[in-house]
């Protein structure tokens, strides 16, 4: 593969906190996301998804004041979803701080939405979201709110339409397997992957370092999403500094129990650079992954 693959912390938002559930749902409070933002910038990330995961109850997206705390202190690319519904809603995002805006339900009610944001913006700037689902029969169904909604569209032709209607990258998440730990869904990524010419970025259900390879090599993955894999990371070496008080939702409790934390699998973001680098895959190497905590 010539390109570089990318690494990509995934930091799912809740009004003013880093929350982290499985299969999008029971969400516990982490702490805050600037702070996570800023940690996985300095270690090696090589971009950073922002999803706003309770917008489409609100219809709005609220990420503005994390977004532009985020752009003053962290380099790389800068992705945002959850409740952006138009033109303007992307706009503002990205004067914001954003560099592109992942589009899940709005592009799905109003595919022509898809062609009008590559027009103005470039579809550098447009990434589709897909939320899959497999069913009993092994179909892929296209679903929405957090893997809630079903849209009547199967994933594979969802994919294929949202690239001719002008999508410049395809973020495919697998609601079965996110936040288990299990692995990515290889079949899942492999179908859309193959179906498309775009970049398609993996996401939901890495557990250890070796899925981002097999995301990569079996998947034939662009690029993988990372969540709880980065974040237990993060909480089980620094959680002295990391910003969470009992008045929020969640507990300290939760995060303070080493047998708790220790159960969930954690590496950081050098570690799986190592394994991608061993399987003979480029990665981008930067400075700050030399003094990552193994």
């Amino acid at each position: 593969m010539s390109h570089c693959i990318r690494i990509i912390p995934r930091l799912d938002i809740k009004g003013p906190n880093l929350v982290k559930g499985i299969h999008l749902e029971g969400l516990r409070v982490l702490g805050t996301p600037e702070q996570f933002a800023r940690y996985y910038y300095e270690n090696g990330a090589d971009e950073l998804l922002y999803m706003d995961i309770v917008a489409s109850l609100y219809n709005r997206n609220s990420l503005h004041d994390i977004i532009a705390k985020t752009a003053k202190e962290t380099f790389i690319p800068l992705t945002v979803g959850g409740g952006l519904r138009s033109i303007a809603d992307m706009r503002a995002v990205l004067r914001a701080g954003a560099d592109r805006v992942a589009f899940n339900t709005a592009a799905i009610n109003e595919p022509a939405l898809i062609t009008r944001a590559a027009r103005e913006f470039g579809s550098s700037t447009v990434v589709i979201s897909i939320e899959a689902i497999k069913q009993l029969d092994g179909a892929y169904l296209a679903y929405t709110d957090n893997g809630r909604e079903y849209t009547g569209l199967e994933v594979l032709q969802w994919a294929r339409r949202a690239e001719q209607l002008g999508a410049g990258e395809l973020l495919v998440t697998s609601v079965d397997r996110e936040g288990t730990g299990s692995g990515f869904d290889l079949e899942l990524v492999r179908m859309v992957t193959d179906a498309v010419s775009i970049p398609v970025i993996a996401c939901g259900g890495a557990g250890r370092p070796l899925d981002a390879v097999a995301a990569v090599q079996d998947g034939h993955a662009d690029a993988v999403a990372v969540a709880s894999l980065l974040h237990y990371h993060f909480v089980q070496h620094y959680i002295d500094t990391i910003e969470v008080s009992s008045n929020r939702e969640g507990n300290r409790e939760f995060l303070a129990s080493v047998n708790r934390i220790a159960t969930n699998p954690c590496a950081s973001i050098g570690q799986i650079k190592e394994c991608l680098e061993a399987a003979g895959l480029e990665v981008r190497c930067t400075a700050g992954e030399e003094s990552l905590p193994r």
